[in-house]
């Protein structure tokens, strides 16, 4: 009993922590900056690549498994 007492005052509580200096919150962060050949590289191309290296290598696994 006690433990569900507990558990609902800490679930339905509105429990407020203080966001530590420096730290960036979700309104300051900005989107992707497509100008950046940075950003391209990391959030585009990136990606794909691993995308596609996956697919290719699970491929490759059913090929082996088939023989």
């Amino acid at each position: 009993m006690i433990r569900y007492t507990l558990l609902s005052a800490l679930l339905y509580s509105k429990i407020h922590a203080q966001t530590p200096t420096g730290t960036p919150t979700p309104g300051e962060n900005s989107g992707i900056d497509l100008n950046s050949t940075a950003d391209i590289i990391i959030y585009i191309i990136l990606p794909i690549i691993f995308a596609l290296l996956v697919f290719i290598w699970v491929r490759t696994k059913k090929q082996d498994k088939n023989k």
